[in-house]
């Protein structure tokens, strides 16, 4: 989850929003909306235990045009396009620190390395991942830390609500900040793509899903508080590598450069991460339509890896074709309408009476669902009034899955799969 988001969206927000209040707000605002998705999706996952998130969900609650275009969505942007940013932001901010450095080379050449290592084996990928969790975590801390020791003078933030915030909230600039916020928090799913490769996942998922959004949501809240104490306003707005100027603003040149390459060390992760996790999504589509059957092919260790590399050169194709902003606003947007749906299934699944009897079910029911579902439409008819090219780009790749849907049925059906 930790990664591109909250390292860059500062910027953008404070184009619309000046108050220190209502921005702590879209953070909170954005991990309960998180944490109520978690609760929602524990459920599912723990009574529909099998890879693929969506895909898998939407497949077995609606019908099966619905899972292929979730999968679909997941295939093309829903993976490829945050491990683009995430990858575009670790080039920016090695860039900042090392001008030689081209920021694109960078992007592509770490997706390129992570692709390879995650196809050696389900073991490597494992503890890959786990260290750079583990290190990112540790960073995030120091970063804040360093921040608050040894910065130099705080600014004047008054963090207690003023005249006029309760009308900022509900505003339009708010929605649309809200989009970056939620694409900051855009992987407490994650978990729920690997499902069939976890130890006992009616136990394990859950826990897995409410700790870590917790966890996330307090970094987040912490980091923010660290940005806003720690560099005026007008230095940021509208910046991508807001990291790299708190610190070189806080410790001067030689200590933004130093904190700066810790960031951009912390970003690798976030691209392991979804490496990881997408390609699953890929292999159950594979499994179920003959059509896309080479992307279930496993290695000899187990690992898909033809669809390591189909997700890797998507993510290559969106570092050289598109801008950090359109990529963000039209990846949310699209993956917005996919964990929406999912979301929604959780009354389907109670409706249908799929749940397993001791299996895990949404704390908060229904006000949990219904708080995600509120928050997450609100957004995406924001988008579409504020981003309407962005918006309606996303419309157009959902009707080209469900368009494809009907082609790879067909063969399916022909070939007796």
């Amino acid at each position: 989850m930790v990664g591109t988001g909250v390292f860059t969206s500062l910027g953008f927000q404070l184009l619309g929003i000046q108050s220190f209040f209502v921005l702590m707000m879209l953070w909170f605002v954005g991990g309960i909306t998180a944490l109520c998705g978690a609760l929602t999706y524990a459920e599912l996952g723990a009574n529909l235990p099998r890879s693929g998130g969506e895909y898998n969900f939407l497949t077995r609650l609606y019908h099966p045009c619905a899972g292929f275009i979730s999968g679909w969505v997941s295939a093309t942007v829903g993976f490829a396009a945050p491990v683009a940013l995430a990858a575009m932001t670790f080039g920016a901010y090695l860039s900042a620190v090392f001008p030689n450095i081209s920021p694109t080379g960078s992007a592509m050449a770490l997706v390129i390395l992570l692709t390879a290592v995650h196809c050696l084996s389900r073991q490597t990928s494992s503890s890959v991942q786990q260290a750079f969790t583990a290190l990112k975590v540790l960073l995030i801390l120091l970063f804040c830390a360093v921040i608050f020791i040894w910065g130099g003078t705080y600014q004047a933030a008054d963090f207690s609500p003023q005249a006029g915030d309760e009308k900022l909230i509900f505003s339009g600039a708010f929605a649309v900040a809200l989009i970056y916020v939620n694409y900051a928090y855009t992987g407490w799913n994650s978990a729920t793509y690997v499902t069939s490769e976890l130890e006992n996942p009616q136990r394990s998922l859950p826990i897995v899903l409410l700790v870590g959004t917790c966890i996330v949501m307090a970094l987040y809240l912490m980091l923010n508080f660290t940005f806003l104490s720690a560099a005026p306003i007008s230095i940021l707005e509208g910046k991508l590598e807001v990291g790299v100027i708190v610190a070189d603003h806080a410790l001067g040149a030689n200590g933004g450069k130093a904190m700066g390459a810790i960031l951009a060390l912390l970003l690798i992760s976030t691209v392991s991460a979804m490496t990881m996790a997408g390609p699953r999504v890929l292999q159950a589509i594979g499994e179920d339509f003959s059509l896309f059957s080479k992307l279930a092919d496993l290695n000899r260790h187990g690992v898909p890896m033809i669809a390591i590399i189909f997700q890797g050169a998507l993510a290559l194709v969106f570092i050289v074709s598109a801008t950090f902003e359109s990529v963000l606003i039209f990846s949310s947007f699209v993956l917005g309408v996919n964990t929406l749906f999912s979301v929604i299934g959780v009354f389907v699944l109670r409706w249908k009476k799929m749940n397993i009897k001791g299996a895990y079910k949404t704390f908060a029911y229904p006000f949990a669902p219904l708080i995600y579902l509120s928050v997450t439409l609100w957004t995406l008819i924001y988008v579409l009034i504020s981003r309407p090219i962005e918006g309606w780009i996303g419309v157009a790749m959902i009707a080209a899955g469900a368009v494809l849907y009907y082609f790879s049925a067909n063969q399916s059906h022909d070939s007796g799969r």
